[in-house]
């Protein structure tokens, strides 16, 4: 638990955890993130040494809570994010019967800022793919022959599946070999929420993960089980290490900087601006929620005029 968290807020908090953890399917970050905002708001709210009293956790604490935040200069992003850690902490509480009443229901808060990430053009995403499985891995791994040219192989499979599939990183870190059908170019993926999906991906991929499959002996241990992507050290490979090779691959190709979600929202919109619908898409992306496909997608200037002279009368 959070530094200066009360002994009786800890086990209330403890709880609030395995529910978001057992029921929810949260992953364990999301949760870190909520348990420690349900913290910083129960160490403000009335009561006595040892615990927070609940029933003086109203509409009117809430609001000074949120205004706090955005005294100290919190993001708007961050400050949406806690708002919702709230609203799911209250509805708990409230059917877990330590609220009567939710006192969440009619608080607003900022919603969060919609910037989006760099996107590459598709040429640009084809030299960041293409520089992955060079000389010189850079992924900040210690390795020997023959252990870098398993990194160099591992490298392009990972940058090809990641731009190929759009997937999050979180995804490309929990896939499994046993997930992957070569034959049909689909690979199993394990989403937000522990939802799973089934996810297309191309020739270029498929080729990319059959010469990682057959060098991936040289870098897993017993400790990496069925991973499909592992490090030096022979485990399952981490978020960090991912970030690592996404960004030195840009810089050897020349392109601008970019994240593992900077290229997933490319490929997102390199599919639109290929033909794809917005439906096929969010499938694809694993998103509960159209609205969200709709955020990481926008259609280039190009596209937006090419369709108007297709389609407006007047153009």
């Amino acid at each position: 638990m959070p530094d200066g968290t009360r002994p009786g807020d800890a086990a209330l908090l403890e709880e609030f955890a395995s529910f978001l953890l057992l029921q929810r399917g949260r992953s364990a970050h999301t949760v870190r993130a909520y348990v420690g905002d349900v913290a910083d708001l129960l160490a403000e709210t009335p009561g006595s040494a040892a615990r927070a009293d609940l029933d003086r956790l109203d509409l009117p604490v809430l609001r000074r809570w949120l205004a706090g935040q955005t005294a100290r200069g919190m993001a708007r992003s961050t400050m949406a994010r806690r708002a919702s850690a709230v609203r799911t902490f209250t509805a708990w509480a409230t059917a877990s019967g330590y609220l009567t009443a939710d006192p969440a229901l009619r608080l607003k808060a900022p919603r969060a800022d919609r910037a989006l990430p760099t996107v590459l053009n598709t040429r640009q995403a084809a030299d960041a793919v293409e520089a992955a499985g060079r000389e010189d891995p850079g992924s900040g791994e210690e390795a020997t022959e023959p252990e870098s040219a398993a990194v160099r192989a591992r490298d392009a499979a990972l940058l090809e599946l990641l731009y190929g599939a759009a997937l999050r990183v979180s995804e490309a870190c929990a896939l499994d070999v046993g997930g992957l059908d070569l034959d049909a170019g689909l690979v199993r993926v394990l989403g937000k929420g522990s939802k799973e999906r089934v996810v297309p991906f191309g020739s270029p991929a498929a080729a990319a993960l059959r010469a990682w499959l057959g060098q991936r002996h040289h870098l897993a241990g017993q400790v990496a089980g069925d991973a499909l992507f592992v490090g030096v050290r022979g485990r399952r490979i981490d978020p960090r290490t991912v970030r690592t090779i996404v960004h030195r691959s840009a810089t050897q190709a020349g392109v601008p900087d970019i994240a593992p979600h900077g290229l997933r929202h490319s490929a997102a919109t390199h599919l639109l601006e290929g033909g794809s619908d917005l439906r096929t898409i969010q499938e694809m992306l694993g998103h509960a929620s159209l609205a969200t496909t709709e955020r990481y997608t926008h259609v280039s200037p190009e596209r937006l005029l090419a369709t108007f002279r297709q389609a407006h009368p007047r153009a």
